[in-house]
Parts: C-alpha cells; sequence; structure tokens
C-alpha cells in the first residue's frame, strides 16, 4: 500500500512538471471596432434593432462605461493614442495622412509587454504605415485582412509564417479575424498574451455577409441594413472568442477593453449613398450631436466596456469620463509597468471601487481647427470663431448653447484648454486648416452662430 501511495505521488508530481503552467500576468484583448456610433452598443439603450448577444453578455460580464471617449475623430490619431497611451497632439500626429514618423519613435504597449514575456498580435485593420512593418512595432504575430483584397500577415491557418506574405483572401475578413484571433487564443494559452483586434466594421465599404443581411428588414436604409449586418458579424466573433477564453479556462484570467476609434459618419444627413465606399455607413451617434470628425459627443464618445470576471464587478455601469488613453496605462499598470510620460490613468481602482473620485479633473482635445474640453458636467467647444458651452448633464445632444449665460464659466474652460494646447505640436488650439465645408458641419449640427 505505501509502495502504491509513493507510486502514486511520483506520478502526479511528474505530471504537474510535465504540464504546461499558466502566467501569473493577466491576458490583455482590446476589440475595437471601427466607425461604431455610441448609440449603435446596446448596452447604451438607444436602438432597438441591433442584434448582439455575444456583446451584451461580455459587456454584463463586465463594467459598461457611459462616458468613454476616444482621443480623436479619426481613424490615424485615435489608434495612436490607444497604443500610446498618449495624446497623439503631444507628438505632433492630429489627422490621417500626416507623416507618422513621431509614432515610430515612440514605445508602445506591445513593446512594453513584449518586455515583460507577454506574446503579442494585432489581428485586422493597422493603418500605421505600411503592414509589412507591424512587427517592427512591437507585435511578433499580425494578420492585416480587413476586405476582399490579398493582404499582409506573417501568421495564418494557425501557423507563423516567418517573413510577412501576402495572403489571398479566403473568406470574409470580420469571420477570417474573428476565426484568426480564436487560433492565436489557442496557441499562447499557457503564455500571457496581448490581442489587438481591430476589426474593419462598420466602416465603409459596406460588404456585410448574405446570412446575416437576411436577419434584418428589407424596410431599412440599405446602409443602415449593411451596418447591422456587419456588426452581427462582428457579434459572432466575439462570441467565439468567449468561447475559447471558457474552454481554455482563461475567462477569469483575461481582461478585455471593448471600444470604437471614433464616433459614426453621418455625412450630415445619414442618408444612403449612391456608392458603397462614400457617405454615410449605416451607424448612428443620436442622442449625442455631431459626427466622425468632430469634437462633439457624437464624434468622440464612443461605446466602451472592460470586462475581466473576478477582478472587476459585473454589471457595473460606470459614469465618469474616461479615454482611449486610459488602457494602456490601465494594462501597464497590471504588470508593474508606470510612467509619468502616458497621459492616461490606471482605471482599474475606480472600477474595482477602490476609488469613487474622477480618474481626470478635465479631458481636452484638438483636432485641426477644433478643440475642447469637458470638466465635470460642463463642456467648452471651438472651432474657429465658432465658440459653445455645454451641460452635458441636461443637454447630451449638445443642443443650448450657454456660452452668454455662463460667460465666467467659458472663460475658466478656455483658459484650462489654452494651457493645455502649449504642451502640443505646434503649440495652440488649432493646427492647420480644413475645407470650410467643416464649419458647415458645426452650423447643420449645432447651429448656426
Amino acid at each position: 500500500m505505501t509502495w502504491c501511495l509513493a507510486l502514486f505521488l511520483v506520478t502526479f508530481v511528474a505530471t504537474l512538471e510535465a504540464s504546461p503552467k499558466k502566467s501569473n500576468y493577466p491576458n490583455f484583448i482590446i476589440i475595437l471596432s471601427d466607425d461604431q456610433g455610441w448609440s449603435d452598443f446596446s448596452p447604451n439603450k438607444t436602438y432597438l434593432d441591433l442584434k448582439t448577444p455575444n456583446i451584451d453578455q461580455l459587456v454584463d460580464s463586465g463594467t459598461l462605461i457611459t462616458n468613454g471617449y476616444t482621443s480623436a475623430p479619426q481613424c490615424v490619431p485615435a489608434r495612436v493614442g490607444l497604443l500610446l497611451g498618449k495624446n497623439q497632439s503631444r507628438i505632433g500626429i492630429e489627422r490621417n495622412r500626416e507623416p507618422l514618423d513621431p509614432f515610430k519613435k515612440q514605445s508602445n504597449i506591445a513593446e512594453k509587454l513584449s518586455g515583460k514575456g507577454y506574446e503579442t498580435a494585432i489581428v485586422g485593420k493597422w493603418h500605421l504605415g505600411p503592414a509589412i512593418d507591424i512587427p517592427s512595432h512591437g507585435f511578433r504575430f499580425f494578420y492585416n485582412h480587413t476586405s476582399s483584397a490579398p493582404f499582409w500577415a506573417n501568421f495564418s491557418r494557425g501557423k507563423a509564417l516567418g517573413d510577412p506574405q501576402k495572403i489571398q483572401k479566403t473568406q470574409y475578413h470580420i469571420d477570417s479575424c474573428s476565426e484568426t484571433a480564436t487560433t492565436l487564443i489557442r496557441k499562447f494559452a499557457v503564455k500571457p498574451f496581448f490581442l489587438l483586434l481591430s476589426y474593419r466594421a462598420p466602416h465603409v465599404p459596406l460588404d456585410a455577409p448574405v446570412r446575416n443581411l437576411s436577419k434584418f428588414s428589407n424596410d431599412l436604409p440599405m446602409a443602415r441594413k449593411q451596418a447591422l449586418a456587419m456588426l452581427a458579424a462582428m457579434d459572432d466573433g466575439i462570441g467565439s472568442i468567449i468561447e475559447e477564453l471558457e474552454q481554455l479556462n482563461l475567462t477569469d484570467q483575461t481582461c478585455i477593453f471593448f471600444l470604437s476609434d471614433n464616433g459614426a459618419p453621418l455625412k450630415l444627413d445619414a442618408k444612403d449613398a449612391n456608392h458603397p465606399t462614400l457617405g454615410w455607413n449605416g451607424s448612428y451617434n443620436a442622442p449625442l450631436s455631431g459626427e466622425k470628425g468632430m469634437l462633439t459627443e457624437g464624434g468622440t464618445r464612443v461605446p466602451f466596456s472592460v470586462t475581466w470576471p473576478g477582478t472587476i464587478p459585473a454589471g457595473k455601469v460606470f459614469h465618469e469620463p474616461v479615454t482611449s488613453l486610459d488602457i494602456t496605462p490601465t494594462i501597464l499598470a497590471q504588470v508593474g509597468i508606470t510612467s509619468h510620460e502616458l497621459d492616461g490613468v490606471n482605471l482599474m481602482p475606480y472600477l474595482k471601487g477602490a476609488r469613487s473620485d474622477p480618474p481626470h479633473e478635465f479631458l481636452c482635445w484638438r483636432w485641426v481647427i477644433q478643440s475642447t474640453i469637458r470638466k465635470g458636467d460642463w463642456k467648452f467647444l471651438k472651432c474657429k470663431e465658432r465658440k459653445y458651452l455645454f451641460n452635458l448633464k441636461k443637454d447630451v445632444s449638445e443642443k443650448q448653447n450657454l456660452i452668454t449665460e455662463f460667460p465666467q464659466m467659458a472663460n475658466e474652460l478656455a483658459k484650462t484648454l489654452a494651457d493645455w494646447s502649449e504642451a502640443l505640436i505646434p503649440s495652440g488650439l488649432e493646427k492647420g486648416e480644413l475645407p470650410e465645408i467643416w464649419t458647415d458641419y458645426f452650423d447643420y449640427h449645432l447651429g448656426a452662430q
């Protein structure tokens, strides 16, 4: 009997030593949608035509952030800010098609986590330079599938490809990205990993799969139906990721952020365009005002949630303003990395309930000819000579310009905003010019001044 017990113990110990050991570090996934309006996020309870049960499950398992903002109302600067945890205007990147050399000189979240032994991967949209350069930015694996065209990748069908290769399309890009993400999670299983899953949805061109189009009414505008179907495809993929984490027993070890890179482009009237790649993308921002390319709430307030079962409470709603710049500092803090160079804050004490004060005293933005500040419920917004003051608690749609009624508040906010802008490159409340049509956008959405 003693001999049998000894043999059992030796065998048991040997089995433990041979079994893969999970890391003590948590895993991190950022799911980034593209041009998804704040209201096209069913937890925000605005539109009833959405069908995203898996996203709903994800948010119900974590914390919904109702005042979550992106750092810019356009793709490139928003992605720069997200990866750096630093306001992109502080390094001279303000909008699309600007030189990305300042970004290349910065150390981003993937590079920092790689130094801690993390596996790193980006799947989907990159938009920060040539795809073949992605590995030089700290991402060990990448899969840049965003359309029906051939694309670059160094990981495909569950296999590392070594040097980047041009891959031919084999399936719908959203499905392809979801499948690749689950494959990478399975590959990483026993190592800590950081995955940026960057769907090109519901960004134009609107190209939803037929299987999802049939779920929505033909009475909807064409763009709306396409957007809903693309979001449904993304939701299917998120469901597969949730299931994969459960099967690998990684659910409680994985923190998932969900957000959009900016608000939806309404193209003023949110009507179907005659061209599939131009105009409205079918997503909505209402009751928020404005759209992509504007520093109104509809341009910068986005779908936002954080899920980490066992670490942050499930079913919680967090109303204090936070931004995409907070994600990198939050993640890095969990592995012992802090930096005074970052503009965001570690949100975890607030999400856990250890702190009840607002994470930020105020938040500021500059985008070309526009600049804005939010402090508490008050927001001051400037676009060239146009100036606005809103109380967002009473007027989330930014319909009542209170600048003549509360001049002292407007002046105080304007000064704080101007002081903040001195640290930008170049300094000041404006950078360059935009076509005159952008002032037409302000007059359309906020009323002529």
